[in-house]
Parts: C-alpha cells; sequence; structure tokens
C-alpha cells in the first residue's frame, strides 16, 4: 500500500461519521432467532436424559430427585455451553428452549455460573443433601 493511498483513506475518513455503537446506553433489537441463556420446563420433561447425551460441552446435569413423580432439578452450566442448540433439537417433550431476551450474561464479578432449574422444593431439598458432609451427588440416579 503507497503513502499516497493511505494518506487519502485517512482524508475520507475523517469527514465520515463513527460506526461505533453507544451499545449499554442505546439497545438495538435482538435478533429472533438468537440463542441465549437455555431455558428448561420441568412440568413436561420425562426425565429421559437425551439432552445430557447429545450435549458435546457437558453444560447440563438432570438430577433425579423421584423419578415416578417426575421430579427433576437440572443443573446448568452456562460457562461451558457453547449455544448450540444440540439439547434443544434432540428433546422429545419441547421442555427445553433457548431464550432470545435473557442473553446478556456477562458479569463483572467472578461467580460460578450454575443456574439450577426446578420445582423450588426440589431445588431446595437439592441444596440441602448437597450440604450435607459425605455425599458427593446427592438424588443422582
Amino acid at each position: 500500500m503507497s503513502v499516497g493511498t493511505m494518506i487519502g483513506d485517512l482524508i475520507r475518513s475523517l469527514f465520515k461519521k463513527p460506526v461505533t455503537e453507544l451499545y449499554p446506553y442505546v439497545k438495538t433489537e435482538v435478533p429472533s432467532r438468537l440463542r441465549g441463556k437455555l431455558v428448561w420446563d420441568p412440568a413436561q420433561c420425562a426425565g429421559c436424559q437425551l439432552c445430557i447425551k447429545d450435549c458435546p460441552s457437558n453444560a447440563i446435569e438432570l438430577i433425579v430427585i423421584d423419578k415416578v413423580n417426575k421430579r427433576f432439578v437440572m443443573r446448568y452450566h452456562a460457562d461451558r455451553c457453547t449455544y448450540c442448540a444440540q439439547c434443544v433439537q434432540s428433546c422429545r417433550f419441547k421442555c427445553m428452549g433457548m431464550s432470545s431476551e435473557d442473553w446478556e450474561m456477562a458479569a463483572t464479578q467472578k461467580q460460578p455460573f450454575e443456574v439450577y432449574y426446578g420445582k423450588e422444593e426440589d431445588i431446595a431439598l437439592f441444596m440441602e443433601q448437597a450440604a450435607k458432609p459425605g455425599t458427593e451427588e446427592p438424588c443422582k440416579e
């Protein structure tokens, strides 16, 4: 690239508007097919665990509390997820989806990116059993 070409480009760019977006202050429209955070409906889940088998990054764990009564807790590791939506495609019961609204997951503090899905009492029971010493994986089948 010659110096004359560079000077010409420099002069032209001085009179153009900046293309920088003011992102946190001015939000743009989110694409409708954006793959954001994983959402799970425990009422429709049958516990077949196809989502776990098809997840290439091992970001999903299904903890069985009571298989007969269909009581499950899903542990989702957002830091491992590649947002490929393979788990959503392989779910036969349509209980999983990728949110197009919840996609801003950056954090200023280092915190575990583990999200627990399920009924509140099931999550409380799982956390209570996990806090007991000597138990590695409570309720896991």
